[in-house]
């Protein structure tokens, strides 16, 4: 752990204990571990998915959050993976729900990551199959971009701003 981050649990889940901050490995980074029984409590990442979607203009579907992080802002449809769901049924099931589309996956973009962020972010290119462009309580608003008019200074996140750079530069190198 970073020395700003603060200690997100406080008890341990099998006894009840206090946890604290220990050193178990020079290597690793601190873990918080059971006072009381000895429980390591590992924090694993968060495993988000995203699909940048694209109409027959090749204009790209963003949606504009109704809720925090990035309120206002504008992201792909995505959201965090379920324990036990596979990734790309997690990409498809995304954009049904917040967006209201059918999707085929057609190929893995990239994964972001960053330190001291919990969130790993799998960005898919994304085919739309079927459906009806919608929102959920999630977003405020649904719309297509032409590539020259993607708010750039709008965007929700730093994987968001950097999956549609990339998925771009991919695009324009294919016209050439």
């Amino acid at each position: 752990m970073h020395p700003h981050d603060e200690i997100p649990y406080s008890f341990c889940p099998l006894c009840g204990g206090d946890l604290e901050l220990r050193s178990l490995k020079p290597t690793e980074p601190d873990r918080l571990v059971c006072r009381r029984c000895g429980f390591i409590f590992y924090q694993d990442p968060k495993v988000a998915v995203g699909t940048i979607l694209q109409n027959e203009q090749n204009h790209i579907l963003l949606l504009r959050r109704a809720i925090e992080p990035g309120y206002g802002k504008w992201v792909f449809p995505g959201g965090y993976v379920d324990r036990g769901e596979r990734v790309p049924v997690a990409a498809v099931r995304e954009a049904r729900e917040e967006a209201g589309l059918e999707v085929r996956i057609d190929r893995l973009l990239n994964v972001y990551s960053y330190p001291g962020r919990a969130p790993v972010i799998i960005v898919y290119i994304a085919t739309i199959t079927g459906g009806t462009l919608a929102i959920d309580d999630e977003s405020t608003e649904a719309r297509y971009f032409p590539p020259d008019d993607i708010p750039w200074d709008e965007l929700a996140f730093r994987s968001t701003y950097e999956a549609l750079r990339e998925f771009l530069g991919m695009t324009s190198r294919n016209r050439e």
